[in-house]
């Protein structure tokens, strides 16, 4: 064999091996780019559950506030605050949120804010609804889509760490630089998180 023939050969096998390998690297990040969406589309999935609840909690405080010959100004204004944070926690696009997954989550703790503030008035101004049945169904799911919605956000890091460490790594960095994968954030702590709240009587 000529020493022109073996070059070939090796090249033409490295070219093969090069191709292979990046077709491999490529399906790898959409593999991990595709988790990614799937569990954004939950967090969205658990978000729009609390977003669809809250309606139906302030009807349920509005019809039984409806027997009462008073409104009071406290559970008035808190009622104003969660339809302020529930406008705002909505106004995003799917895509937008995605891309500023901190402004994101600032709207939905500012709801979360808002409703912990309305049902905390909603209590001390009707005492006599906490025995409601669909109050207390409602709280009930509230809180169920606040562990569902915790669920979600850290299986969405999880896919997002997959993913990053496929865009970071090595050969991978390499590829996902050709073929346009960016890192993604993630999810974090709200500031002040780590500090136990002080609660006094």
């Amino acid at each position: 064999m000529k020493k022109g023939s073996i070059i070939g050969i090796v090249v033409a096998a490295l070219l093969v091996f090069l191709f292979a390998g990046g077709c491999s690297q490529y399906n790898g990040l959409v593999n991990a780019d595709q988790s990614v969406e799937k569990q954004w589309g939950q967090v969205e999935n658990q978000y729009q559950r609390r977003a669809d609840l809250i309606p139906n909690l302030v009807n349920t405080v509005k019809g039984y506030a409806a027997h009462e010959s008073e409104t009071l100004e406290s559970v008035t204004n808190a009622r104003a605050g969660l339809t302020k944070a529930y406008n705002e926690a909505n106004e995003m696009t799917a895509a937008e949120a995605q891309q500023n997954v901190e402004a994101f989550q600032q709207r939905q703790s500012a709801l979360k804010g808002a409703l912990d503030i309305y049902v905390n008035a909603v209590r001390e101004a009707y005492p006599d609804l906490k025995a409601n049945e669909n109050f207390m169904n409602l709280q009930a799911q509230l809180e169920g889509t606040e562990n569902r919605i915790a669920t979600e956000r850290m299986r969405y890091n999880e896919a997002v760490e997959v993913y990053n460490k496929m865009v970071l790594r090595f050969p991978g960095n390499i590829f996902a630089g050709l073929f346009g994968f960016d890192r993604k954030d993630m999810f974090k702590a709200e500031e002040g998180a780590q500090h136990a709240p002080k609660v006094e009587f």
